[in-house]
């Protein structure tokens, strides 16, 4: 047991992301006047700063980048707007939202996002304020989908139809609803919402934020064993579900996980939560709340890439974290449970659920929804939505699934996927159907290297090797990130690529097979063919040595091509 610390915010000037949040008037600042300004398409860096918190940011096409400046153009300035859905869950109605607000103003596709959220990007300056508003008109919003709060809670997307995953689902939404920013800034500014008459001068608060909200973002995600296709132990708070006899009788809680890091600084890293406890499903909000704001009171404020509840766990120690917790909370969380987790990808295909409905998982390759002269995808999922009564439901590996699909129903959604060829992935390598990438080029400012636009293409390469090796239908999972932001978690890959520069790469190989365990870089900045070198002797042993039932990650870390990470703190470790 660790020495018991005083616990403390590191010390330090506030970095100017606290200033801007501060001189706000609460998410506000000059957004307001700025939207109207007709001369730039591009706001002000403080106005961007506050966007995160309303759902979007301003990027640049940075394929553009260079032509525009030699025409001494400003760059092509256009926003990504991020809709939240906890838990994933769509109507059709707000699917066919999505798609007509992508068409009208995007960029013609959707992305889903690896937190089940949706992406839109493209967006003019002045076409923001619509889109907003057409997206809150369809009873969805971007309030937290960015920023330094909690940002859009994950949930199983439900293939298997219990009831326990309704009841988790529920949960979800009202973690979501009552951890969002109070501020009255987004109705305003988006929605031309005025101050309710004789309130002028009651004074604004977040009750639970307060003024300068958190650190850096936080993320929930809740898990249904078997399946931790959530990734939840890459969540600052991860509530895994313990059912006993069929029945939902609580979750474990776990803390302090999280992907991002920076290259060349060893003090960052990803990290993996720890289980501390379990609690009843009508604990959850208050655990989550008090636990939000220990971040907030003890969190780095004055170097932001130090300002996660990760780093905030592994400074002030998991102990004291946890007995921080029981002080707020008046009580204290009981035992964890017994737990199991067989994978972390999804189960493609035609599923029926307890009630008797149907449940179809489609492969998208990377989330992406757009149509292409071979593979009219958007079309054919907006003809489903012209008929489908059930659910639209976002995986947290960029899938998706048409969930409640009635027997009636059934055969005629089944006519559209086959007249415009929408596939479930079973005809692709278990490779590709376990493989997710980020956005990347030309969109993210942070982008190092390619990653959505790449990652097929290289897969494509290793389908060869895996076919020699007869290890098509072997599932292996590929992630792979263009920065080490680690928005497709790439740390919890049994192969993970995190770009270094254009064309190059970290490899990393030994993530556990259901999201149990870090990877370790194995081979420095390397290019396409390096990478093929390295992996292929590695996938042929795989194919003659592994032991029976063993997956790929194992059995690098057997074999001694890396060793084993149970904690981000031995992540950069020789």
């Amino acid at each position: 047991m660790p020495d018991k610390k005083v616990l403390a915010a590191p010390e330090g000037p506030p970095s100017d992301v606290e200033r801007i949040k501060k001189e706000s008037n609460y998410l506000r600042g000059s957004l307001a006047e700025t939207l109207k300004d007709r001369i730039s398409a591009g706001i002000p860096d403080d106005d961007n700063r506050l966007m995160k918190f309303h759902g979007s940011y301003l990027q640049d096409d940075r394929d553009l980048r260079n032509e525009r400046r030699k025409q001494k153009l400003e760059p092509a300035y256009q926003f990504m707007v991020r809709v939240r859905a906890p838990g994933g869950v769509a109507t059709p109605e707000q699917w066919l939202t999505m798609d007509r607000l992508a068409n009208d103003f995007g960029n013609g596709t959707l992305k889903l996002t690896t937190r089940q959220a949706f992406q839109m990007h493209g967006i003019l300056k002045w076409n923001m304020k619509r889109t907003i508003k057409e997206i809150n008109d369809s009873l969805m919003d971007t309030l937290a989908a960015c920023g330094d709060v909690n940002r859009n809670v994950m949930c199983n997307p439900n293939p298997y139809q219990s009831q326990v995953h309704a009841e988790v689902y529920e949960w979800s939404k009202k973690l979501s609803d009552y951890l969002s920013p109070r501020t009255k800034a987004y109705h305003e500014i988006w929605l031309d919402e005025e101050k309710i008459a004789g309130t002028e001068d009651v004074e604004e608060v977040e009750p639970m934020y307060g003024d300068l909200y958190l650190p850096r973002k936080f993320k929930i995600g809740m898990a249904v064993p078997p399946s931790n296709d959530v990734d939840v132990f890459s969540q600052d708070i991860g509530f895994i579900a313990i059912i006993e006899e069929g029945e939902l009788q609580g979750f474990n809680v776990a803390l302090g996980g999280g992907m991002g890091m920076t290259h060349g600084d060893t003090d960052t890293y990803p990290q993996l939560s720890r289980v501390v406890g379990f609690c009843t499903p009508e604990q959850i909000v208050e655990v989550a709340e008090k636990i939000i704001t220990i971040q907030r009171d003890y969190g780095h404020r004055s170097i932001r890439k130090y300002a996660r509840f990760k780093y905030t766990v592994d400074r002030l120690g998991l102990d004291n974290i946890v007995e921080e917790l029981h002080n707020r909370l008046g009580w204290k969380l009981e035992q964890p449970r017994a737990y199991y987790f067989e994978h972390n990808g999804d189960r493609y295909g035609w599923v029926q659920g307890e009630k008797g409905e149907w449940h179809l998982t489609l492969f998208i390759q990377n989330g992406r929804i757009k149509d292409s002269e071979e593979y009219h995808l958007m079309t054919g999922l907006r003809e489903i939505a012209k008929i489908h009564t059930g659910d639209f439901r976002l995986s947290a590996n960029q899938n998706l699934v048409i969930s409640k699909v009635t027997s009636q129903k059934k055969k005629q959604i089944n006519e559209l996927v086959e007249k415009y060829n929408l596939t479930d992935g079973k005809e692709n390598s278990a490779l590709r159907r376990n493989a997710m990438a980020c956005v990347a080029f030309p969109t993210c400012g942070l982008a190092m290297a390619e990653s959505e636009r790449y990652l097929p293409s290289l897969i494509d390469h290793l389908e060869v090797i895996l076919e020699e090796a007869g290890l098509r239908d072997e599932e292996i999972v590929i992630r792979m990130s263009g920065c080490p932001n680690g928005c497709s978690r790439a740390a919890l890959g049994e192969i993970g690529f995190i770009g270094k520069a254009p064309g190059k790469y970290n490899l990393y190989l030994g993530a556990g097979f259901a999201g149990e365990r870090l990877n370790k870089m194995y081979r420095e900045n390397i290019g396409e063919e390096e990478i093929l070198e390295t992996l292929r002797p590695i996938i042929f042993s795989y194919a003659k040595e592994r032991e029976n039932g063993e997956h790929f990650g194992d059995f690098v870390i057997r074999k001694g091509y890396v060793k084993e990470v149970r904690s981000g703190t031995e992540f950069h470790a020789e």
